[in-house]
This record gives C-alpha cells, structure tokens and sequence, in this order.
C-alpha cells in the first residue's frame, strides 16, 4: 500500500493526521475487500487550495471539505472483477499497485466541521477520509438510498477502527 501525502498548506488536524489516514485506508480497503495492493494520493490544503480545485473540476466557486478523483470507472461499486483486463490502464507500471485515485481535503474545513459538530478533529478527518475512499471504490450518494449505503459504510469503517463522535 502507497499513500502519497502532498501538502499545500502549512495548517495541519490536531491529530496524528498521517496516521488517521493511513488507518482509515487501511480499513476501507479491507472492509470493501481489494484484492490487490493500491496506491491513494493525499493533498491536505487550506479552504482556497480546495475552492479553486472545487471550481476546475465542478465547477463550484467555493470551498468544501473533500474531493475524491477516482482513477477508476467501477461497473458497480466495489466490483474489481474486470480489472484483470485493464492491467495497463489501472495499475502503476512501476509497483504493480492499483491507482485508485485522488483524496484533496481542506484542513479549515477540518478544524470548522468538527468544532460545529462537537467531535475531535480526528474524527471529522476519518470520516472524510472514508467517505472518499468510497467514492475511490465507485459509491456515489445522487440518491437517497445510494447515500444511505455510503452512510452506512461509513459508520462501519470507523466503528472498526473505534472512531466515534
């Protein structure tokens, strides 16, 4: 497993962030059950590093708390059967892991959700991170029952790793 930390802001979560993202994508890859080893990119940035992301890609002009870039289009989530015939496409040549995508969180929005909720930072970082490795699996939440699932997910993921509010 390769997480790839990058940073564009000299801010940084009230916790062993480095750490809470690794077990957070620990046990999401676990708990969807990839068969293979992957590779995540990580970008902590400030809430204007991720408006102007959130403007290019979505073209949204403000910020928001997470992105996720999937590198992979799933026929349905978490279904990494056909991979096997995309060796070239979805694996990097050079470790043999599965790209699995991009995560870009806001270390303001980080600090504000989590004081606004109650919780510790700590918690409102794996929650995002979870909530982004399920969409690098191919979950999405346009309905409500698709984000009932995600919410579900969620909750479990961190459950196991006996994160809580």
């Amino acid at each position: 497993m390769t997480i790839n930390f990058d940073y564009e802001t000299d801010k940084r979560p009230d916790t062993e962030y480095e750490e809470v993202v690794t077990q957070v994508i620990n046990e999401a890859m676990d708990y969807e059950k990839c068969p293979y080893e992957a590779e995540v990119n990580v970008l902590l940035t400030d809430n204007e590093g991720i408006r102007e992301i959130n403007r290019e890609y979505r073209k949204m002009d403000s910020p928001t708390d997470v992105l996720s870039f999937p590198m992979t289009d799933y026929e349905a989530p978490s279904q990494f059967d056909f991979l096997e015939n995309c060796e070239n496409d979805c694996f990097n040549p050079e470790t043999g892991e599965l790209i699995l995508g991009d995560i870009v969180l806001s270390v303001d929005k980080i600090k504000e959700q989590a004081y606004n909720y109650g919780h510790a930072e700590k918690r409102e970082l794996a929650f995002l991170v979870a909530h982004s490795m399920l969409h690098l699996f191919g979950y999405d939440h346009e309905s409500e029952e698709e984000a009932a699932i995600m919410e579900a997910k969620q909750n479990e993921i961190l459950n196991k790793l006996n994160i809580r509010r």
